[in-house]
């Protein structure tokens, strides 16, 4: 279908997407506590938490490899036809999780709800690897502000769908995690009507050939793909795991903490602009990896509401700018790679999680056999005996975290100073 390219409605569209895929992460993660207790934790209690987190990761796996599988061929498939895709598979991936035990027993059931997820995670990817090369192409000179603007409603998204989640609690968690098949319905309707633009790399004449070299004549790029695995770790993983992990230690539902910490998110991100011309892109990032750390080491001694608070608003404004301000960064600095390399960025972020988030779950676990003296002396404990034993296993799995953003100083740091010497007289992407 060709016609006239409106950038106003597509960046609605894409808006409504990236909303879909963000309800539908923070309602998996509102759910996953009961999805635990009352599915997984019979299968197994002492790998209780693994498998949450491993079901949990299953969504940034699919979204993984849909950004490394579709980008490049994102000319090739279409916009039209990878929209209309992400929402048939975020609706799908929803009802497996939902009708999990009606179609499977014992671990069969978890692995219903692992594929579930995953293709749920796939629907998100297919929208990534959609909006951020369309936005890049929409707003060739204004890149940073106007993905950041479109990662707003990322944030916007996790708060609706956390809000769902604490405010209809009594609720049946499938019906809960149901409600976000609407927006994913309604988005992939508006795109199908929808005229979509070539991306840059097509647009200017690039082959396909010279965007798969660009990773070859510019090594360089792999130093920012390792930093997007770290930036994706400290941000996403820490959201997903919140509410299992927080909610009795701290006294409020961790899900209303990541609720605060989006609002913030949306705030914020609509002033990306200001603070990247005076800060720069990697001094935005490296200042962003400083709070970041210290918010989750805050996160792991917080045990009340107004300490949760407090380091979640430091985590909040570390985590703020990662994602849209590296995909900006990677979109500037090697343009001939296209769509192919900003969806690496997304592949390397989600994977970051798959991995991060069953590590996760073991670090839990295994700090509640240590304290408990033996995985039969966990097995019997029960109530607030075992509370307080979960409760420092929470705080030891959220110290383990702030590591990663101690070697994002280290990353950004070092090329900050590259590019500050570069500046003068010197390609400032050559590096």
């Amino acid at each position: 279908m060709t016609g006239k390219v409106d950038p106003r409605r597509l960046f609605w569209i894409g808006v409504l997407g990236l909303f879909s895929a963000a309800m539908n992460t923070s309602l998996r993660a509102g759910v996953a506590a009961r999805i635990k207790d009352q599915w997984l934790a019979p299968l197994d209690p002492v790998h209780a938490g693994e498998m949450t987190g491993a079901a949990l990761g299953a969504s940034f796996l699919g979204f993984s490899l849909t950004l490394f599988i579709a980008s490049p061929f994102l000319d090739a498939i279409g916009m039209r036809r990878m929209l209309a895709g992400a929402a048939a598979c975020l609706i799908g991936g929803t009802l497996l999780v939902t009708n999990a035990a009606s179609l499977a027993e014992g671990m069969a059931l978890f692995h219903v709800v692992w594929i579930g997820m995953m293709l749920c995670g796939i629907g998100w990817g297919a929208v990534e690897a959609t909006i951020n090369p369309m936005t890049t192409a929409l707003y060739p000179d204004d890149k940073t502000s106007r993905l950041n603007m479109l990662h707003a409603w990322w944030p916007g998204g996790l708060i609706v769908g956390g809000l769902i989640s604490a405010l209809l609690g009594d609720l049946d968690w499938r019906l809960l995690l149901g409600i976000s098949m609407v927006p994913a319905l309604v988005f992939g309707v508006l795109a199908a009507g929808a005229h979509f633009p070539q991306t840059e790399r097509a647009a200017s004449g690039i082959s396909m050939r010279d965007m798969f070299l660009e990773i070859i004549r510019r090594p360089s790029f792999l130093i920012w793909f390792g930093a997007m695995f770290l930036t994706a770790a400290s941000e996403l993983a820490p959201g997903q795991w919140v509410d299992v992990a927080l909610s009795h230690r701290v006294g409020m539902r961790g899900i209303l903490l990541l609720v605060y910490v989006s609002g913030l998110m949306f705030v914020l991100r609509n002033f990306a602009g200001m603070l990247v011309h005076r800060l720069g892109n990697v001094g935005l990032l490296w200042c962003s990896s400083l709070l970041a750390g210290i918010g989750l080491l805050l996160l792991s001694r917080a045990e009340s509401p107004v300490g949760a608070i407090l380091a979640a608003t430091v985590w909040g404004f570390g985590v703020c700018f990662m994602w849209p301000t590296m995909m900006a960064s990677v979109a500037e600095r090697y343009p001939r790679g296209g769509a192919f390399l900003i969806g690496l960025m997304g592949t390397a972020g989600s994977l970051s999680s798959y991995l991060v988030l069953p590590k996760l779950g073991e670090v839990y676990d295994g700090a509640k056999i240590d304290l408990a003296g033996g995985a039969e002396a966990l097995a019997q404990l029960a109530g607030e005996a075992l509370a307080r034993i979960e409760d420092q296993a929470a705080s030891a799995s959220f110290a383990t975290l702030a590591i990663l953003p101690a070697i994002l100083l280290l990353v950004f740091g070092g090329v900050w100073l590259k590019e500050r010497k570069g500046a003068a007289g010197t390609d400032r992407f050559r590096y």
